[in-house]
């Protein structure tokens, strides 16, 4: 018999255990990662309940964390005003572990090396769980919108095309 092998907690996990937070882990392996739909594709799970998280940066300055369908586009001028600033830009793939502190395709919108505002879009809330990054390549996360709302201290808004 295989031995299993031992789940590696990232910090949305381990945020997520210290608010007694449930959820459900997928793991998965993949040779190299495209796009979420290739994720979803891989697990047997649903593309209308997978979203993926995108960072942007405001014409402030500041960065924020947009969750949204994996199958959607952003409106950027959706965003931007989801976000209360003028303009909103997608951050450079080779910025993303320097900013969040996590991988392009495993990036968590929860336990990032910062806490930025967060916007999940408003199909999340079609939803009772929904998945998203565990926050490496290879786990996705299954939980409760609500929950994902409390523990990203995030609101919903609507900024998908």
């Amino acid at each position: 018999m295989a031995k299993k092998e031992k789940e590696i907690k990232t910090n949305a996990m381990r945020i997520l255990d210290r608010m007694k937070i449930p959820y459900e882990v997928l793991q998965y392996e993949v040779e190299s990662f495209e796009d979420g739909v290739q994720i979803a594709d891989l697990e047997g799970v649903s593309h209308e309940a997978s979203f993926k998280t995108l960072v942007m940066k405001g014409k402030s300055g500041g960065y924020y964390v947009f969750v949204l369908p994996i199958e959607k586009e952003t409106d950027l001028k959706a965003a931007a005003r989801a976000a209360g600033e003028k303009s909103m830009e997608m951050i450079h793939v080779k910025d993303i572990t320097a900013i969040t502190g996590y991988v392009r395709g495993g990036c968590s919108p929860i336990g990032m090396k910062k806490d930025y505002p967060t916007i999940i879009a408003e199909e999340a809330k079609e939803f009772e769980k929904i998945y998203i990054s565990g926050g490496r390549i290879g786990s996705t996360l299954y939980l409760k919108t609500e929950d994902l709302q409390k523990a990203a201290r995030a609101k919903f808004a609507a900024f998908t095309v």
